[in-house]
């Protein structure tokens, strides 16, 4: 845990204190690439509008750039929603999946199969990207070792309950203090799944994405990496997203999150240490990022050994029950929920009113404890088993659409 709490203090006092490195928007402009926007959805009818909406009122030129939505076995209105859109707007180019292959993973997989363009832009379809955001994320693939970029992601329903709050509180330490740290530094910033892009040779010559990895993301980022190619952060390709506003919702995806975590882990813990092109600075940042969602199941095991020996004898109180509670408390400000990053992305952005919701985090840790750990379970169970993994996708929240818009394709 010092050692995670020294790894953040350092990236927070980057964000105030250390030099920025700059954007390639921020250097020079260069001509546009022909792009291939992804969307993977699954029973999207309630928020597909929104992100489509967006894309086809970007500022990236409209014969530059094709929309390829990826209908992956819904059953609600979502196909014959794209098949409308394709009607009205030839650019958007949906692909019908009906196969028993499901999933975020292979659904890319067949889409590049069919995307003309060499960058492969994601999103997922509760997301609504601003007008300059392609541009601002394609400019990054000038550079010829950058793989893959990733955007910065802000939740549009923070104000719903205190869980999208505190929700808002991890999204802003996470990318503006983070995220912009690990680029300033030269470490590991993260590909994450979506407001992001990667260039589609790569993947398709070391095999695709494997329908087997829930995070294809973190996969990706370490694919990447180990075989030579680097991550870059935009931190001012902002894209908004709908946050989980059930606390069953936010568990259900916490625990996706670190059951595809930790099968990651598993497979890149040795090509990271043993990588011929990574950096010392970047393997061991690889390293702490890789275990970051097994150290809560140590973490358990540990309260769980401590509760045997007290009640054993083996143990008094102080250093039984207060010692419980002070590592749980050093653990969220040290580990998953970084005190003084959030903090300081708050004062950065300029929000500072929500800083009195940081001591929530603490008590937030324990239920980010359990399920971290069953998802911990999960990846050792799949790694043992060799058990089918099933994607499982996050509820989304938005009614709006259900009332106004899809009454009429039924």
């Amino acid at each position: 845990m010092l050692v995670y709490a020294v790894r953040h203090f350092i990236f927070s006092y980057n964000r105030i204190f250390g030099r920025q490195r700059m954007y390639y928007s921020d250097i020079y402009d260069s001509e546009l690439p022909f792009v291939s926007v992804l969307i993977p959805m699954h029973n999207e009818e309630n928020v597909l509008q929104y992100v489509l909406d967006a894309l086809l009122e970007c500022n990236y030129e409209k014969d530059r750039f094709e929309i390829i939505p990826i209908n992956d076995n819904s059953s609600d209105a979502t196909g014959k929603m794209l098949d409308e859109y394709h009607r009205r707007h030839p650019l958007i180019q949906p692909l019908h999946r009906y196969s028993e292959e499901r999933g975020k993973p292979a659904s890319l997989n067949d889409a590049m199969q069919l995307a003309k363009g060499e960058i492969i832009i994601v999103f997922d379809a509760d997301y609504r990207p601003g007008k300059d955001l392609l541009r601002q994320l394609v400019l990054a693939f000038a550079d010829p070792e950058v793989g893959a970029v990733m955007g910065r992601v802000i939740p549009y329903n923070t104000n719903k309950n205190l869980l999208t709050r505190l929700l808002n509180l991890e999204r802003s330490g996470g990318y503006q203090a983070d995220q912009q740290a690990r680029y300033n530094l030269k470490t590991i910033p993260q590909y994450g799944g979506t407001v992001g892009g990667f260039r589609k040779s790569i993947i398709i010559e070391t095999g695709g994405f494997d329908p087997r990895v829930l995070a294809e993301d973190t996969e990706l980022t370490y694919r990447l990496y180990t075989k030579g190619w680097k991550v870059v952060y935009a931190n001012a390709a902002e894209c908004y997203e709908e946050v989980p506003e059930t606390w069953k919702a936010r568990a259900k995806q916490v625990r996706r999150w670190s059951r595809g975590h930790n099968a990651v882990m598993f497979r890149y813990f040795l090509p990271v240490i043993f990588s011929k092109h990574m950096t010392l600075r970047e393997k061991i940042d690889g390293l702490l990022l890789l275990i970051v969602y097994a150290v809560p199941f140590l973490f358990a095991l540990g309260l769980i050994d401590s509760i045997a020996l007290f009640f054993l004898g083996e143990m008094n109180v102080f250093s039984g029950w207060w010692a419980i509670f002070f590592v749980g408390a050093y653990n969220s400000f040290g580990n998953f929920a970084p005190f003084y990053e959030i903090a300081i992305a708050l004062m950065v952005d300029g929000v500072k009113r929500d800083i009195l919701l940081l001591p929530l985090i603490a008590f937030n840790y324990y239920y980010y404890l359990w399920y971290i750990s069953l998802g911990f379970l999960d990846a050792v169970i799949d790694l043992i088993t060799k058990r089918d993994v099933k994607w499982v996708k996050t509820k989304r929240f938005e009614n709006s659409v259900k009332a106004g818009v899809t009454q009429h394709w039924h």
